[in-house]
Protein backbone atom coordinates (compact mmCIF):
# COMPACT_ATOMS: atom_id res chain seq x y z
CA UNK A 1 0.00 0.00 0.00
CA UNK A 2 2.76 2.83 -1.10
CA UNK A 3 1.38 5.93 0.55
CA UNK A 4 4.82 7.66 0.02
CA UNK A 5 6.37 8.82 -3.36
CA UNK A 6 3.65 7.32 -5.57
CA UNK A 7 1.14 7.86 -2.93
CA UNK A 8 -2.19 4.71 -2.98
CA UNK A 9 -5.95 -2.65 -5.57
CA UNK A 10 -9.05 -1.37 -5.73
CA UNK A 11 -12.97 -2.83 -5.29
CA UNK A 12 -11.10 -4.82 -8.59
CA UNK A 13 -9.27 -7.67 -6.79
CA UNK A 14 -8.33 -6.79 -3.16
CA UNK A 15 -9.10 -10.09 -1.22
CA UNK A 16 -8.15 -8.07 2.04
CA UNK A 17 -11.27 -6.09 1.79
CA UNK A 18 -14.09 -8.71 1.09
CA UNK A 19 -16.70 -9.58 3.60
CA UNK A 20 -16.09 -13.25 4.74
CA UNK A 21 -18.52 -15.77 4.30
CA UNK A 22 -19.94 -16.97 7.27
CA UNK A 23 -23.22 -19.59 6.72
CA UNK A 24 -20.25 -21.84 6.16
CA UNK A 25 -16.83 -22.77 6.57
CA UNK A 26 -15.20 -22.40 3.28
CA UNK A 27 -11.78 -22.24 1.86
CA UNK A 28 -10.68 -20.45 -1.09
CA UNK A 29 -8.04 -19.33 -3.29
CA UNK A 30 -7.54 -16.79 -6.34
CA UNK A 31 -5.33 -15.56 -8.89
CA UNK A 32 -5.72 -12.51 -10.95
CA UNK A 33 -4.32 -9.87 -12.82
CA UNK A 34 -4.98 -5.90 -13.24
CA UNK A 35 -3.86 -3.55 -15.52
CA UNK A 36 -3.15 -1.04 -12.83
CA UNK A 37 -2.85 -1.58 -9.38
CA UNK A 38 -5.12 1.26 -7.49
CA UNK A 39 -5.57 0.91 -3.87
CA UNK A 40 -7.43 3.54 -1.99
CA UNK A 41 -7.11 5.79 -5.01
CA UNK A 42 -3.80 5.62 -5.33
CA UNK A 43 -1.18 4.58 -7.56
CA UNK A 44 1.05 1.53 -6.77
CA UNK A 45 1.88 -0.24 -9.74
CA UNK A 46 0.66 0.18 -13.72
CA UNK A 47 0.28 -2.98 -13.80
CA UNK A 48 0.15 -6.55 -11.44
CA UNK A 49 -0.11 -9.69 -10.85
CA UNK A 50 -1.73 -11.26 -7.53
CA UNK A 51 -2.72 -14.40 -5.96
CA UNK A 52 -4.50 -14.68 -2.25
CA UNK A 53 -6.12 -17.78 -0.06
CA UNK A 54 -8.74 -17.22 2.44
CA UNK A 55 -10.61 -19.76 5.09
CA UNK A 56 -13.94 -18.48 6.82
CA UNK A 57 -15.43 -20.43 9.59
CA UNK A 58 -19.22 -21.37 10.18
CA UNK A 59 -18.63 -19.02 13.70
CA UNK A 60 -17.70 -16.04 11.06
CA UNK A 61 -13.74 -15.99 11.89
CA UNK A 62 -11.63 -15.84 8.58
CA UNK A 63 -8.51 -15.63 8.18
CA UNK A 64 -6.07 -14.56 4.78
CA UNK A 65 -3.06 -13.51 3.04
CA UNK A 66 -2.60 -12.19 -0.32
CA UNK A 67 0.60 -11.23 -2.41
CA UNK A 68 0.44 -8.88 -5.37
CA UNK A 69 3.50 -7.73 -7.58
CA UNK A 70 4.22 -4.32 -7.32
CA UNK A 71 7.05 -4.19 -9.73
CA UNK A 72 10.12 -3.63 -7.50
CA UNK A 73 9.08 -6.74 -5.42
CA UNK A 74 6.19 -8.26 -3.50
CA UNK A 75 3.21 -7.18 -1.37
CA UNK A 76 2.40 -9.54 1.31
CA UNK A 77 -1.07 -8.95 2.85
CA UNK A 78 -1.93 -11.02 6.17
CA UNK A 79 -5.40 -10.10 7.55
CA UNK A 80 -7.82 -11.92 10.40
CA UNK A 81 -11.29 -11.31 12.02
CA UNK A 82 -14.55 -11.91 12.65
CA UNK A 83 -18.03 -11.09 11.48
CA UNK A 84 -21.53 -11.29 12.98
CA UNK A 85 -25.21 -10.02 12.51
CA UNK A 86 -28.06 -11.42 10.81
CA UNK A 87 -28.91 -12.45 7.00
CA UNK A 88 -29.70 -8.37 6.60
CA UNK A 89 -27.24 -6.68 8.04
CA UNK A 90 -23.51 -7.97 9.30
CA UNK A 91 -20.89 -6.48 11.15
CA UNK A 92 -17.03 -7.21 10.59
CA UNK A 93 -14.34 -6.07 13.12
CA UNK A 94 -10.55 -7.19 12.08
CA UNK A 95 -7.04 -6.77 11.37
CA UNK A 96 -5.05 -6.18 8.55
CA UNK A 97 -0.93 -5.81 8.16
CA UNK A 98 0.72 -4.73 5.14
CA UNK A 99 4.49 -6.26 4.95
CA UNK A 100 7.07 -5.72 1.98
CA UNK A 101 10.07 -7.76 0.82
CA UNK A 102 11.91 -4.52 -0.67
CA UNK A 103 12.48 -1.20 -0.01
CA UNK A 104 9.23 -0.46 -1.55
CA UNK A 105 7.11 1.19 1.11
CA UNK A 106 7.38 0.60 5.29
CA UNK A 107 4.92 -1.03 7.29
CA UNK A 108 1.20 -0.53 8.00
CA UNK A 109 -0.88 -1.87 10.89
CA UNK A 110 -5.02 -1.53 11.03
CA UNK A 111 -7.76 -2.03 12.27
CA UNK A 112 -11.05 -2.91 10.09
CA UNK A 113 -14.61 -2.02 10.90
CA UNK A 114 -17.31 -3.04 8.85
CA UNK A 115 -21.32 -2.39 8.73
CA UNK A 116 -23.00 -4.42 5.67
CA UNK A 117 -26.47 -3.78 4.26
CA UNK A 118 -27.36 -5.50 1.53
CA UNK A 119 -25.82 -4.06 -1.58
CA UNK A 120 -24.51 -0.98 0.86
CA UNK A 121 -21.19 -1.02 3.03
CA UNK A 122 -19.22 0.93 5.36
CA UNK A 123 -16.21 0.08 5.97
CA UNK A 124 -13.34 1.89 8.17
CA UNK A 125 -9.50 1.41 8.63
CA UNK A 126 -7.93 2.67 11.46
CA UNK A 127 -4.33 2.56 10.43
CA UNK A 128 -0.59 3.44 11.55
CA UNK A 129 2.32 3.67 9.03
CA UNK A 130 5.79 2.90 10.39
CA UNK A 131 8.12 4.08 7.92
CA UNK A 132 11.78 4.64 9.67
CA UNK A 133 13.56 1.28 8.62
CA UNK A 134 12.77 2.56 4.66
CA UNK A 135 12.87 6.59 5.40
CA UNK A 136 15.98 6.48 8.13
CA UNK A 137 13.73 8.96 10.21
CA UNK A 138 13.05 11.45 7.68
CA UNK A 139 10.17 13.38 9.69
CA UNK A 140 7.75 13.31 6.62
CA UNK A 141 8.09 10.27 4.98
CA UNK A 142 9.32 8.15 7.79
CA UNK A 143 8.31 8.13 11.31
CA UNK A 144 5.08 6.53 12.44
CA UNK A 145 2.12 8.05 11.11
CA UNK A 146 -1.57 7.07 12.11
CA UNK A 147 -4.29 7.64 9.19
CA UNK A 148 -8.00 6.51 9.25
CA UNK A 149 -9.80 5.58 5.62
CA UNK A 150 -13.65 5.77 5.16
CA UNK A 151 -14.86 4.35 1.90
CA UNK A 152 -18.63 3.72 1.18
CA UNK A 153 -19.85 1.57 -1.33
CA UNK A 154 -23.27 0.07 -3.09
CA UNK A 155 -22.52 -3.13 -5.00
CA UNK A 156 -24.93 -5.78 -5.72
CA UNK A 157 -23.45 -9.40 -6.11
CA UNK A 158 -22.60 -8.92 -10.32
CA UNK A 159 -23.37 -5.51 -12.33
CA UNK A 160 -22.10 -2.07 -11.58
CA UNK A 161 -20.70 -0.97 -8.70
CA UNK A 162 -20.14 2.79 -7.20
CA UNK A 163 -17.60 3.65 -4.18
CA UNK A 164 -16.60 6.87 -2.62
CA UNK A 165 -13.87 6.97 -0.02
CA UNK A 166 -11.80 9.18 2.08
CA UNK A 167 -8.23 9.78 3.87
CA UNK A 168 -8.16 11.39 7.16
CA UNK A 169 -5.37 11.53 10.38
CA UNK A 170 -1.66 11.96 9.88
CA UNK A 171 -1.19 10.42 6.65
CA UNK A 172 -3.51 12.79 4.93
CA UNK A 173 -1.24 16.00 6.47
CA UNK A 174 2.13 14.64 6.40
CA UNK A 175 2.25 12.11 3.19
CA UNK A 176 -0.28 12.65 0.70
CA UNK A 177 0.91 15.79 -1.85
CA UNK A 178 -2.20 17.70 -3.06
CA UNK A 179 -2.81 19.58 -5.99
CA UNK A 180 -3.83 22.56 -6.18
CA UNK A 181 -4.95 24.51 -3.04
CA UNK A 182 -7.39 21.46 -2.36
CA UNK A 183 -7.31 20.22 1.48
CA UNK A 184 -9.42 17.11 0.79
CA UNK A 185 -8.09 13.78 0.03
CA UNK A 186 -10.96 11.59 -1.73
CA UNK A 187 -11.41 9.46 -4.51
CA UNK A 188 -14.01 8.18 -6.36
CA UNK A 189 -14.37 4.93 -8.19
CA UNK A 190 -17.23 3.55 -10.38
CA UNK A 191 -17.11 -0.05 -11.70
CA UNK A 192 -18.68 -3.02 -13.79
CA UNK A 193 -18.18 -6.93 -12.44
CA UNK A 194 -19.51 -9.43 -14.45
CA UNK A 195 -19.18 -13.14 -13.19
CA UNK A 196 -18.98 -16.33 -14.72
CA UNK A 197 -20.29 -18.65 -12.45
CA UNK A 198 -19.38 -21.91 -13.59
CA UNK A 199 -15.51 -20.95 -14.45
CA UNK A 200 -14.80 -18.70 -10.93
CA UNK A 201 -14.42 -16.05 -13.27
CA UNK A 202 -14.79 -12.32 -12.24
CA UNK A 203 -14.07 -9.47 -14.95
CA UNK A 204 -14.00 -6.17 -14.18
CA UNK A 205 -13.70 -2.39 -15.51
CA UNK A 206 -13.63 0.73 -13.24
CA UNK A 207 -13.39 4.12 -13.71
CA UNK A 208 -11.24 6.11 -10.77
CA UNK A 209 -11.03 9.62 -10.04
CA UNK A 210 -8.69 11.21 -7.22
CA UNK A 211 -8.60 14.75 -7.78
CA UNK A 212 -6.27 15.89 -4.89
CA UNK A 213 -3.79 12.60 -4.45
CA UNK A 214 -0.58 13.63 -6.06
CA UNK A 215 0.29 10.51 -8.74
CA UNK A 216 3.91 10.85 -10.33
CA UNK A 217 3.66 7.72 -12.76
CA UNK A 218 2.25 9.64 -15.50
CA UNK A 219 -1.36 7.84 -15.60
CA UNK A 220 -2.83 11.07 -14.01
CA UNK A 221 -6.05 12.41 -12.02
CA UNK A 222 -8.57 9.48 -13.92
CA UNK A 223 -7.80 6.00 -14.42
CA UNK A 224 -9.67 3.09 -16.37
CA UNK A 225 -8.12 -0.31 -15.03
CA UNK A 226 -9.57 -3.64 -16.56
CA UNK A 227 -9.15 -7.17 -14.25
CA UNK A 228 -9.43 -10.53 -14.77
CA UNK A 229 -9.92 -13.29 -11.27
CA UNK A 230 -10.27 -16.57 -10.55
CA UNK A 231 -11.61 -17.94 -8.08
CA UNK A 232 -11.09 -21.79 -6.74
CA UNK A 233 -13.65 -23.09 -3.41
CA UNK A 234 -13.61 -25.73 -1.18
CA UNK A 235 -17.02 -26.08 1.11
CA UNK A 236 -16.58 -27.95 3.78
Amino acid sequence: MKKTALLSLSALALGAAAVPATSFAATTGNIGFVTDYIFRGILQAPSSAYAGADWSGDKGGYVGTWWADVNQGTETDIYAGWMGGSDNVKFKIGYTGYRYFDKFDGAYDELNLGLYAGIFSVDIALGTYDGDALFQGDPVKGGSQDYVFTSVMLAPKTGPYYKLGFWSGDYKKNIIAYKGTSTDAYYAEIGYDYKLEEQGIDLTVAFTWAPDMFDNSGTGTYNVVFGIKKTFEKKK
